[in-house]
């Protein structure tokens, strides 16, 4: 008898997973379920297209041929209304009932809305799916004032976007620099330079109080904390994801902030498991819970689910371990970030040139996290002394030499 595999989100996270299984299972039952419209594509080069750099070709990485192809059952437009994990079945809107064996949750999250008057009005954008892209550049293409909110990866996309497409924009940012939180001020200013040549303004200690509208409910503006206000007819706003978990509320799984896993991604419900965004994944580098939702990242959480998902619940084969990363491609200048940038109890810097900047974090000796600009040739160094969790305690300053060499660590290491 086959085994029956059900897997809810067709992101990267979910089709990792469903091809893992189906190359590890050529006889088990593998059903994908999603309730977007159109098979997985890339998340990454969406941006691309809404900057009008790009067209929709090469966005799509499968087609529903792909899924068939693969014995792969693909529910398109399909939201799912319940879990019942004691009867071991998923109920949809439509009143469909899908058993499982084995259950993987990959449903990622929708952009969170401004807590603020005005902000489901027309021309308010979000920046999550390929049909936002669509909007996005069509909106930005026929605007000539903008606001951009959201000091993230997410919310320099959109700034991007309206530079890319014209739009004289401000971007509106609560603290003192651009995604202040992996960033000082000299890193950050290099984004801030970066951003002024596209015509995009950064406006700190600012923020959203209130959005204007026209008599037709298509906004006009932007009025922040202070008062000043900004006239927009696009507002891209990216302040963070809600997971998609109210489907899950008659469940018994540990749920804050994302669905609590382990490391090989079994949740505390037996026989489901979650990858990607939605995950609080226990990082075996860390020490700790943490949350990725880079692409990479996502994929490989997939993949790790899919190979337990077909093994022994009680004894998994695979465990996740990973060290992300997540680059910019903007500017004249790249920009990457890799692994928990925001999480060191302690961050070297230094500044080479006036695009060239190094930020690394650590926390409890090792290497955690940092952040690269100009010059990514010393990422995969790095990379290894967070893998390998090497103690760098008192050697912190050979994090910033210009070619790390990773063996005057392991010297320190042996003596």
């Amino acid at each position: 008898m086959s085994t029956s595999h059900v897997i809810i989100g067709d992101g990267i996270a979910g089709s990792s997973a469903a091809e893992t299984v189906r190359e590890a299972d050529p006889d088990a039952d593998v059903t994908v379920i999603t309730d977007e419209g159109e098979a997985l594509y890339n998340r990454i080069l969406i941006k691309e297209f809404a900057k009008g750099k790009l067209p929709e070709a090469p966005i799509s990485i499968h087609d529903p041929d792909w899924y068939a192809e693969r014995d792969i059952d693909l529910q398109l437009n399909t939201y799912v209304t319940t879990v019942d994990t004691d009867a071991h079945e998923v109920h949809t809107h439509a009143g469909d009932t899908y058993e499982y064996d084995k259950l993987l949750i990959a449903t990622g999250g929708t952009p969170t809305q401004l807590p603020v008057d005005g902000s489901d009005a027309e021309g308010i954008h979000h920046f999550w799916t390929f049909e936002d892209a669509r909007e996005i550049k069509a909106s930005a293409d026929s605007a000539e004032q903008g606001v951009v909110v959201g000091a993230g990866l997410l919310g320099i996309d959109l700034a991007a976007i309206c530079g890319a497409q014209d739009v004289e924009a401000n971007y509106l940012m609560r603290g003192e620099c651009w995604w202040r939180y992996a960033l000082s001020k000299e890193g950050a200013e290099i984004i801030h330079d970066a951003l002024r040549e596209k015509g995009v303004t950064p406006v700190f200690d600012s923020g959203v109080d209130h959005f204007e509208t026209d008599d037709d409910g298509h906004v006009t503006a932007a009025v922040d904390p202070n008062g000043e206000r900004f006239e927009a007819e696009f507002v891209g706003a990216a302040i963070g994801l809600t997971f998609n978990t109210e489907f899950l509320q008659d469940t018994d799984l540990e749920i804050e902030d994302g669905i609590h896993t382990d490391e090989h991604m079994r949740t505390n419900v037996e026989d489901v498991y979650a990858a990607g965004d939605i995950t609080q994944f226990h990082d075996v580098l860390l020490g700790e819970r943490a949350q990725n939702g880079a692409w990479g990242s996502a994929k490989e959480q997939g993949s790790i689910a899919g190979q337990n998902m077909v093994g022994d619940w009680d004894a998994p084969d695979e465990t996740f371990e990973w060290v992300s990363s997540y680059s910019i491609t903007h500017f004249d200048f790249p920009f990457l970030s890799f692994g928990h940038p925001t999480l060191g109890d302690q961050e070297v810097e230094r500044k080479y040139s006036e695009d060239e900047w190094r930020r690394v974090a650590i926390k409890d000796g090792n290497v955690v996290g940092g952040v690269l600009i100009g010059d990514l040739a010393p990422q995969s160094t790095l990379k290894q002394l967070a893998r390998d969790q090497v103690d760098v305690t008192g050697q912190e300053e050979l994090l910033l030499e210009e070619e790390i060499d990773i063996q005057k660590f392991e010297t320190v290491e042996a003596e």
